[in-house]
């Protein structure tokens, strides 16, 4: 399931959102064995810790220093690198080989490297197509928001149309910049792999982008809570 991040939910309030989703499947929470959790949001670390110990009373594993992944991490800082950005490479390494590049269009659009010796190598942070979106629209006062879907043409008739060709080909070829240059760094012409919200919408545009996985962040979960669960 897709759900909204908000950093003050408290422990009540995540169980009865997992009690609800839950049910849908026709699941409780006696159904729940293990959970792991990859969060860059600290102030929720603590409620969903109370969540797995007091309501599903399962053992949860947080990704993050410490935490074996099977990827050596070649970031100066390792404990700086985003444990959604480990997962992602993980997943990625193991579906589609090394080497390989994510772009997780999220918050934040993250371009993360596996070298071809499946190491992580780094990546390149550049503002959410959503944050940049709503900062124009704050800025210009006779902007309006709009629905991020495809334009009927590059060259818009509309406002609405005008904005949405900047969104999608704008970010498209920010996409096709970045990965350019990684490759050039990487010096092999590494496959790119999408995810995240928007990536089916900006995928069709990108020159880079071979394919889409909207699962691979929760593929990488898997993998890692694996590795540790002994």
């Amino acid at each position: 399931w897709r759900v909204a991040t908000e950093d003050e939910r408290t422990a009540d309030e995540l169980a009865a959102l997992v009690a609800r989703l839950l049910e849908l499947r026709e699941l409780d929470f006696g159904d729940v064995s293990d959970i792991c959790l990859s969060s860059t949001v600290p102030r929720l670390l603590r409620a969903y810790e109370e969540l797995a110990e007091r309501d599903l009373d399962a053992p949860i594993l947080v990704l993050g220093p410490g935490t074996k992944t099977g990827i050596p991490i070649l970031y100066d800082d390792p404990r700086e690198v985003g444990p959604d950005r480990i997962a992602n490479a993980v997943a990625a390494r193991e579906r589609y080989g090394a080497p390989c590049i994510v772009v997780d269009f999220g918050t934040s659009t993250n371009f993360d490297a596996v070298s071809d010796a499946g190491e992580y190598v780094g990546g390149v942070l550049a503002p959410g197509i959503e944050i940049s979106m709503d900062a124009l629209f704050a800025r210009a006062a006779r902007l309006q928001k709009i629905d991020f879907t495809e334009p009927p043409a590059v060259i818009g008739k509309t406002t609405t149309s005008a904005l949405q060709s900047g969104l999608v080909y704008g970010f498209a070829g920010q996409v096709d910049g970045i990965v350019g240059r990684i490759r050039a760094e990487l010096g092999d012409t590494a496959p790119v792999i999408a995810t995240g919200g928007l990536a089916e919408l900006i995928a069709p545009h990108s020159a880079t982008i071979e394919r889409v996985d909207p699962l691979l962040t929760l593929e990488g979960l898997r993998l890692i809570w694996e590795l540790n669960r002994g």
